[in-house]
């Protein structure tokens, strides 16, 4: 019987591999991250089948959500399919489809203003306008290096991620305060979001800096991630054209159904729907 174990240079051919397909940083970096997860779950042994499902049970035993789970065995089965170790890979948990979101993970549109009002009230003028430019436009985190002084004087960002290519219009308003700021720092060309030492700010660094407003903008931790605002706009987006197929290709969505999830209603909205219904006499 073949005895399959992980190497270094193994993940290190894996992560160059997902680079080649044009993988989005975060998606590497997270593939990497739970790749090495399971490595040290194993503490040497060689990779089967029963020891990837007992990681899977594991996760479980410690917290995980359900649907992270999925994503790490997700990450572990693209490896195993990487090396030709397909014997190896596991299923992931059958979840129910959900049918509203948590009331307590989800940004509304005041909490968000007040979370750029508490950025400028702290001077924090960069992460101000990079909030407002995610929120303004549904872009990722990983995108906001094609908002550059060009882009902001076309009016338009040409994406280009996971070997694929989009354009996103820029509202005026955004593209006037892009170009006010580069000015300001003394940017001519090329990213207006860096650090101090002229290079891309990073998604860390963009967490950790909006976690610094909850306290100022009186909004629980637990709804302030780069990504909520991604959501924020598409729900605002979609509730004016109610046209699921465009709000997908301006995100950048290969799949529909990925849109939808970002749809989903909130605990509170779900139980209003309810009630409107007037079943119980």
């Amino acid at each position: 019987m073949q005895k399959y174990c992980i190497r270094a240079e193994q993940i290190a051919a894996f992560v160059k591999a997902l680079r080649d397909e044009d993988r989005s940083s975060g998606t590497i970096e997270k593939y990497s991250r739970d790749v090495r997860a399971f490595a040290a779950f194993l503490e040497g042994q060689c990779v089967t089948k029963e020891l990837a499902t007992a990681w899977r049970e594991h996760l479980l035993a410690c917290g995980y959500a359900p649907v992270t789970v999925n994503a790490m065995v997700a990450a572990i089965n693209k490896f195993f399919s990487f090396l030709g170790w397909d014997t190896c890979r596991v299923k992931a948990l059958r979840l129910q489809k959900k049918l509203f979101r948590d009331d307590c993970r989800e940004l509304t549109r005041p909490e968000y203003e007040r979370l750029v009002a508490a950025a400028c009230t702290l001077q924090k003028e960069r992460l101000a306008l990079l909030m407002e430019a995610i929120c303004a436009t549904g872009i990722r985190v990983s995108e906001l290096k094609y908002l550059t002084v060009e882009s902001a004087s076309r009016g338009r960002a040409e994406i280009r991620l996971k070997g694929k290519i989009r354009i996103i219009l820029l509202p005026g308003k955004l593209c006037r305060k892009l170009l006010k700021y580069a000015r300001k720092q003394k940017i001519a060309s090329g990213e207006i979001f860096l650090t101090r030492g002229g290079k891309g700010i990073n998604r860390i660094q963009i967490w950790a800096e909006m976690k610094s407003l909850c306290k100022t903008a009186g909004v629980e931790p637990s709804k302030v991630f780069p990504h909520n605002l991604r959501h924020l706009f598409a729900r605002t987006f979609y509730k004016i054209c109610r046209d699921v197929a465009k709000l997908a290709d301006i995100l950048g969505h290969s799949s529909i159904d990925t849109t939808r999830m970002y749809l989903v209603s909130t605990g509170s909205e779900h139980m209003r729907e309810l009630n409107r219904l007037h079943l119980i006499s």
